[in-house]
């Protein structure tokens, strides 16, 4: 078998024999033990569906950590065969300047438009009329998980919306937990803010801001009610010592802090652990408040390859992301939703259930990536490191420079 091997764009090995496969090397940014468990998923079709091999390329950190990475590669002229972004223009700059390949005719082959759904994911996927992603997966941001135990050692209830959450707080203090955890990460900090605008606000204040880039809404009352929100948020999460989200989240599972504000990714470390929806945590879609979902979420694309039996093999793993099968495997173990509205989820847990009657009652809007480029995006996460750092930065002042961002966002 004449075996190839794609490291970069440049890599080829041939060996003796007829017919090729490839060791396909892919990098992402999935390293917590719930999207390893998913990823093993991708890596288990390629391996046993195709002759392909799956290299895995995982990037320790988050995606503010990955994605310059993976940019510098692909610009660099050592390219990965494959490479994780969010939906939306976290690739814009490298599809512009012809760095990543056209996907159209494998998109057009396997109806991509017909069966993706909500059609705004491949729409992020598309730049003049061109399709340059493969839409992997729904994530939302809109969730808020609160540990049973937590509650119960605290002898309260569970809060049932944002308003009781923030009510139990002293309750929760004074049993020793820690009200709310939060990671100590710009995406964190914003992506909790973004949650509340659209949580506790009229879906209309959201798309003001981020799509119209209003800063006369951005600064106005009904936002300034969120960045008193975010104080609040703020002070719930003072003693929340730890980085990475999974590792608040891990503070929920293991009941030492009462809820965090997280992306249902955040269910994969709950089934990591055992845990049972409904019985262990609870999840609020919208914070128990308006029940709107954004639809985010994760895509591949394939950087421009200069081989084309490398190429070939990158289109055979784009068409198999988009497979039933593999769009249940990989989701189920993942937390999120499928892209495809056409696949069996009898499987799903009460959570995502939850999520799916959202999504299929359509009151879901696009996410912040699809919006805003990623250099305003940084901006804005790097306000809000500043803001839950620093106490003394008042709402009024963090709305200002807010307001300021959105009126120079392109």
């Amino acid at each position: 078998m004449k075996k190839l091997t794609i490291l970069s764009a440049t890599t080829a090995l041939t060996l003796a024999g007829g017919a090729y496969a490839a060791d396909l090397e892919v990098t992402h940014w999935w390293t917590s033990g719930g999207e390893a468990a998913a990823v093993a998923e991708l890596a288990k079709a390629l391996n046993e569906k195709t002759e392909h091999n799956w290299v895995d390329g995982a990037i320790a950190g988050s995606g503010g950590t990955a994605r310059p990475i993976m940019i510098s590669r692909i610009t660099g002229g050592d390219p990965m065969a494959a490479t994780q972004f969010n939906h939306g223009r976290q690739a814009e700059e490298l599809v512009e300047a012809g760095l990543m390949r056209d996907l159209t005719d494998i998109a057009e082959a396997n109806n991509w438009r017909e069966v993706i759904n909500p059609p705004s994911l491949l729409d992020a996927c598309t730049v003049d009329g061109k399709v340059y992603c493969a839409p992997l997966n729904i994530h939302s941001w809109q969730w808020l998980w609160l540990s049973h135990k937590a509650y119960e050692d605290a002898g309260i209830p569970v809060p049932t919306n944002w308003d009781e959450f923030v009510a139990a707080a002293p309750k929760l203090e004074e049993a020793g937990k820690v009200p709310m955890a939060m990671g100590q990460q710009g995406w964190q900090q914003s992506g909790a803010f973004n949650v509340m605008i659209i949580s506790l606000l009229p879906k209309e204040i959201y798309l003001s801001v981020y799509q119209d880039k209003d800063a006369e809404v951005a600064a106005g009352p009904e936002v300034a009610r969120i960045f008193k929100a975010a104080a609040d948020a703020r002070a719930m999460s003072a003693d929340s010592n730890v980085q990475d989200w999974n590792q608040a989240t891990n503070m929920v599972i293991t009941g030492q802090a009462g809820g965090q504000i997280m992306g249902d990714w955040a269910q994969g470390e709950f089934q990591v652990a055992g845990m049972t929806a409904g019985e262990d945590y609870t999840c609020l879609p919208g914070l128990g408040v308006n029940q709107t979902l954004q639809a985010g979420g994760d895509a591949f694309y394939f950087p421009v390859l200069s081989d084309d039996e490398a190429t070939e093999a990158q289109g055979e793993l784009a068409q198999l992301l988009l497979t039933p099968e593999v769009q249940v495997a990989f989701n189920l173990k993942k937390g999120s939703l499928p892209v495809r509205g056409d696949v069996d989820l009898d499987a799903a847990n009460d959570c995502m259930k939850k999520g799916l009657e959202i999504l299929a009652s359509g009151d879901s809007l696009p996410d912040v990536n699809q919006l805003i480029s990623s250099d305003t995006r940084t901006q804005i996460e790097e306000l809000f490191v500043e803001f839950f750092a620093d106490s003394s930065i008042t709402p009024e002042d963090a709305q200002a420079r807010f307001a300021d961002i959105i009126g120079d966002a392109d």
